[in-house]
């Protein structure tokens, strides 16, 4: 199915507007599937908060996420994109040997940011970014995968003093450098969302919504925007109800927060009927 994945993510970039949400388990990622989305993408947040870390490279490791990747492709018969973080390397031989590894999961699609994850330099500097993501394109190539690789200005979310700018600057030249779908995580404002989707045209741009920023999917695709993510807002949406439920029930003494729950049923018989098919398709 990879090769038919693969290729369904590239057609999905090719015209329209596509809501591709973020599970951070196999059981997310299985419901995701039976609503009906025609892919999806990791979330290292999402993964991270469900093993009890930050998120950061320092904290999950390079093996730990390509495990969490791995299985999330496998659990799915949609293409799936992983949140790559900033590839777990600084050097851009390490960038592309480690990109690499996420292709062999069976990624039709990854991501890599140019983050550094320090205060003082929070970005890295345009020409070794440049240099990353072309060292990603190299290795995708050469695995003849056809994954489709995302290259991410994270300048919003270090706090860049001009983040729109300096975010159209460096999504110029990633894609010169051959990515193929630009992301800017950040903007909220629709002349600057449209502004960034122009600045990258013809090729794709993904949007981030992590809460409402009073526009639909329909408003966004009017922008131009290809494909919207959510990063690690429905995970934090699970764990919103879970504290406050627990808070609740320890400040209080109060079942309040379990009032309204999803049936038990409803999400047993869902995964049985995923086991039974599973069970069906091996026979």
């Amino acid at each position: 199915m990879t090769t038919q994945q693969r290729q369904a993510f590239r057609t999905l970039h090719e015209g329209g507007c596509f809501v591709i949400p973020n599970p951070w388990d196999v059981g997310s990622a299985r419901y995701l599937q039976h609503l009906g989305f025609p892919a999806l993408a990791t979330t290292s947040a999402g993964f991270a908060f469900s093993q009890g870390l930050p998120d950061s490279e320092q904290a999950v490791s390079l093996d730990r996420s390509l495990a969490h990747i791995a299985d999330i492709a496998a659990a799915v018969d949609l293409p799936v994109n992983a949140d790559f973080a900033s590839a777990y390397a600084i050097e851009p031989s390490d960038v592309a040997e480690n990109v690499a590894r996420c292709v062999e999961t069976g990624v039709a699609g990854l991501s890599v940011e140019d983050a550094t994850g320090e205060q003082a330099t929070p970005l890295y500097e345009l020409s070794l970014a440049v240099d990353r993501i072309s060292a990603a394109r190299e290795a995708i190539d050469r695995s003849g995968s056809g994954v489709l690789l995302t290259a991410r200005a994270e300048c919003y979310h270090v706090g860049h003093p001009d983040a729109f700018r300096e975010s159209i600057r460096r999504l110029q030249a990633y894609a010169q450098a051959g990515a193929d779908v630009l992301f800017a995580p950040g903007p909220q404002k629709p002349e600057e969302i449209k502004a960034l989707v122009e600045a990258v045209h013809p090729k794709p741009f993904n949007l981030l919504v992590v809460r409402d920023i009073g526009l639909g999917v329909n408003d966004i695709a009017a922008l131009g925007v290809r494909r919207i993510s959510v990063g690690g807002a429905l995970a934090l949406a699970g764990w919103t109800a879970f504290m406050r439920a627990a808070q609740s029930l320890k400040a209080n003494g109060s079942f309040a927060g379990l009032a309204d729950l999803v049936p038990y049923p409803e999400i047993n018989q869902l995964f049985a009927a995923d086991l039974n098919s599973l069970e069906v398709q091996q026979v």
